[in-house]
């Protein structure tokens, strides 16, 4: 057996969560299940966002429509924070080389 698979049905008596619960979201595309040998597994990898959308679903009472939506906004707003952290550095090269120029002078 692999380390880096959890079982789902104990993941979930462990978590107290429903199974069908995870099946949601798996169909709606926001989690990945492996099956072998008639057993749904879970990705370790996995583990931080599905315990990020089992408090949105039980604890903040937000449907996986809600998850989705927030799923994908979070996702936009890494990829922006990424892009403002290039855009600084390529800022950041342009300034250097204008000192340079100026102190050429």
């Amino acid at each position: 057996m692999q380390t880096d698979l959890i079982i789902v049905s104990e993941y979930c008596n462990k978590c107290h969560i429903e199974p069908s619960f995870i099946l949601m979201l798996e169909e709606d595309g926001l989690i990945e299940i492996q099956e072998m040998n008639k057993e749904k597994y879970l990705f370790v990898s996995q583990l931080a966002d599905l315990e990020r959308y089992t408090r949105m679903y039980y604890d903040l009472s937000i449907n996986i429509a809600g998850i989705d939506a927030i799923h994908h906004l979070l996702d936009r707003m890494q990829s922006m924070q990424q892009e403002i952290h290039f855009l600084r550095n390529q800022l950041n090269v342009y300034r250097e080389k204008e000192y340079e120029e100026i102190e050429d002078f």
